[in-house]
């Protein structure tokens, strides 16, 4: 069954816990298969399947959104705009705070009028927020709790401290406010790929429209220092691309004519004129953006945990506070009403779990901007999480640690066989093959005739089979030779082997060469600096080849010729082996190797521009051939990791003291509000620390 998907802004979303709230009330409508409020970026998605309920489902979620948070904009398909200026949005807690310092300087019996009009200017729209949700039903939220300890306070004589408490509970509110639109602009930078507009040619020359207006071979201009809109072919011109946004590469690419040029990268020098390929929604900017902005979705363990302790969490304390302004009066002697009922309000300050729920999805949410920021797209926070447990990592070997560029270093035949007839045989055998080594014979080769194909077989693992007009060719290992009763010949054990038949006739072999990436020997090196504890190739290549390039990295486990079904027993084994919580990481092209991406615990694609079923099959995608990354996105899952428990730890370690010291009468509102706000405040600055972080 087909799935729907409609994407809503609840722009002015700024309560973490009603954000929480909207996301469990969405999840339960009749219809809604799933749904996902991402707080960081604002962004509600749910899924349906049936088309037909898409008005009435989008009115249900509206209603339902309006009532937990009466103060959002609810915005359908479209990006918030520009907020209200800060000076008109925050008059009332101005003029609230002026009537609040003169009643502090005016030593009067009539304070109580300034107090009071104060804490209108002030309160007035967090107690209609909290009336108006307890109506609805809607208890134990931040404003309802607010309101019944600053009403408390007046009605126990603490009137400056009522009015103090609120004051600096919205200040606290418009400083959290301002940091989280802060990291908000600081991601959103981040991922500031989406280009504006295209110029293509007219009669009054160029003009500019929207990237989703241009269709597939639509020929676009791209002047230096633009964005480029779409992907494409350069049909003229030549220049440098800062790549940086997709790749995390620092340096330019130099770009000419027939090559390919991806959306969200910056042409630097050359005018350049590209012909389109693929429409903006399903361009590298495009999957790239949706990979970023859906990775939310899939929460991670922590962030799971932390959901499901807030439901719980609050209303535990309202519970314990109402206990505490009832039971030690109304049960021990001498124990007066007023001093418990203001230990019980410093409980209800403390309760609203904000600082959790606020600063855990933007940690993971900056975790995941940062590896962006390096080209590394991982597909939710639960993937982010999990890197830093990881105990096995496992390598396909062609085009993940070897460049994957194979060169033609020899054709062998058979008697009665020509070089030129082998080499013919193998490129019309390897025409329809995505595999490098596929593209070093048709290098070799030149173009070919596609008309003269007739037929094309794949055989797994083992190679293919065509039959043309003329010939009936057989291209593959040597396994594949030995079924079909052919005696090989002229290996050369440190090279790959391609054997051709020819019309039931073994024709000879052609040997191809491959080397290591840059950046394979020192990956290897920082994976186990960085405690993996065991590493292992995977290849379908021969023994000697396998055992040779091993030796080269430093790799002591290796496992070769392997059909795919061959790999995926074997990650299966080796996660069988891993102890405890550890994770199995499998990192290969993406491509070939999806089944086995799938297997893994986690599946990272390297070398993946472009390529829609790395991006489908992979839990990660690397946007670069640079294994070197997978370390760096460890050391990112780690780091972030560290930032989340260090604001659990301290939400807990602050809100716990405040608890106990409110209960015993030790600490005051000013306390609890610092334990609220303050350390939400607090967290949220902690968390920005994950996008600026520098890897080594």
């Amino acid at each position: 069954m087909s799935k729907n998907t409609k994407t809503i802004f609840l722009d002015g979303l700024d309560c973490a816990n009603c954000a929480l709230k909207i996301e469990n009330a969405v999840k339960d409508i009749d219809g809604i298969t799933h749904a996902s409020l991402d707080f960081t970026t604002q962004k509600l998605k749910f899924e349906f399947s049936d088309e037909s309920m898409s008005d009435a489902l989008i009115k249900q979620v509206s209603e339902l959104t309006l009532k937990i948070e009466p103060d959002v904009r609810f915005l359908v398909e479209d990006e918030p705009q520009q907020k209200p200026q800060l000076l008109k949005k925050n008059i009332g807690l101005i003029l609230g705070a002026i009537l609040f310092g003169l009643a502090l300087i005016i030593n009067s019996d009539l304070n109580w009028i300034l107090y009071g009009l104060s804490y209108i200017f002030v309160g007035s729209t967090v107690v209609l927020r909290a009336i108006k949700n307890a109506l609805k039903g809607n208890f134990f939220d931040e404003n309802f709790l607010m309101s019944i300890a600053t009403i408390g306070a007046f009605a126990i004589g603490q009137t400056a401290e009522g009015v103090a408490v609120m004051l600096f509970y919205q200040v606290g509110e418009f400083f959290q406010s301002q940091a989280l639109d802060h990291s908000r602009k600081s991601i959103a930078r981040l991922m500031d790929i989406r280009p504006d507009y295209a110029n293509i040619e007219s009669s009054d020359g160029l003009i500019k429209v929207s990237p989703l207006s241009v269709r597939i071979n639509d020929i676009i201009t791209i002047k230096p220092g633009e964005k480029v809109p779409l992907d494409g072919i350069v049909i003229e011109g030549k220049s440098f691309l800062d790549t940086s946004s997709i790749t995390g590469e620092s340096l330019p690419k130099e770009i000419s004519i027939d090559q390919e040029i991806y959306s969200g990268t910056i042409n630097k020098t050359g005018l350049l004129k590209v012909k389109v390929t693929k429409l903006f929604g399903d361009s590298t900017v495009s999957k790239i953006l949706d990979l970023v902005e859906n990775a939310s979705s899939k929460k991670a363990p922590t962030e799971q945990f932390i959901t499901r302790f807030a439901r719980v969490y609050t209303p535990i304390v309202v519970i314990i506070a109402l206990g505490l302004a009832l039971i030690p009066p109304l049960f021990i002697p001498g124990m007066p009403f007023e001093d418990w009922i203001y230990r019980a309000l410093v409980f209800l300050v403390v309760s609203c779990p904000c600082a959790l729920v606020i600063s855990i999805p933007l940690g993971y949410f900056g975790g995941i901007g940062a590896a962006s920021k390096h080209g590394i797209l991982m597909k939710g926070s639960n993937y982010l999480e999990a890197l830093k447990d990881v105990d096995t990592v496992v390598f396909d070997k062609t085009g993940t640690l070897t460049q994957g560029h194979f060169s033609l270093t020899q054709i062998i035949c058979a008697p009665g066989f020509s070089e030129r007839e082998v080499l013919e045989a193998a490129a019309y055998a390897e025409s329809h093959s995505n595999h490098p080594l596929a593209a070093s014979v048709l290098k070799a080769y030149g173009d070919i005739d596609e008309k003269l194909i007739l037929s094309v077989e794949e055989l797994a693992g083992l190679g293919i089979s065509v039959k043309t007009k003329t010939k009936s060719i057989i291209a593959g290992n040597e396994k594949l030779m030995n079924q079909f009763g052919f005696d090989v010949f002229a290996k050369d054990e440190m090279k790959t082997s391609i054997h051709i038949a020819i019309n039931g006739k073994y024709a000879g072999v052609l040997l191809v060469e491959d080397e290591l990436k840059n950046d394979a020997k020192k990956t290897i090196h920082k994976l186990f600096a960085l405690g993996v504890k065991r590493i292992v190739m995977l290849t379908g290549d021969s023994e000697q080849i396998g055992k040779k390039i091993a030796l080269d990295l430093g790799i002591t486990e290796v496992y070769t010729e392997l059909l795919p079904s061959d790999k995926v027993d074997q990650v299966n084994r080796l996660q069988n082996e891993i102890i405890s919580k550890g994770k199995l990481v499998f990192v290969g092209d993406g491509i070939n190797d999806a089944p086995v991406l799938m297997t893994a615990d986690i599946g990272i694609a390297m070398g993946a521009l472009g390529s829609d079923a790395a991006i489908e099959a992979a839990d990660i995608v690397l946007m670069t051939d640079e294994p070197s990354k997978i370390s760096t996105a460890i050391q990112l899952s780690r780091f972030t990791q560290r930032i989340v428990l260090q604001n659990i730890f301290f939400a807990f370690a602050v809100k716990g003291l405040v608890l106990g010291l409110g209960a015993f009468g030790l600490a005051s509102m000013w306390e609890a509000v610092f334990a609220d706000v303050g350390v939400a405040l607090l967290a949220v600055f902690n968390a920005l620390r994950i996008l600026n972080r520098k890897i080594d």
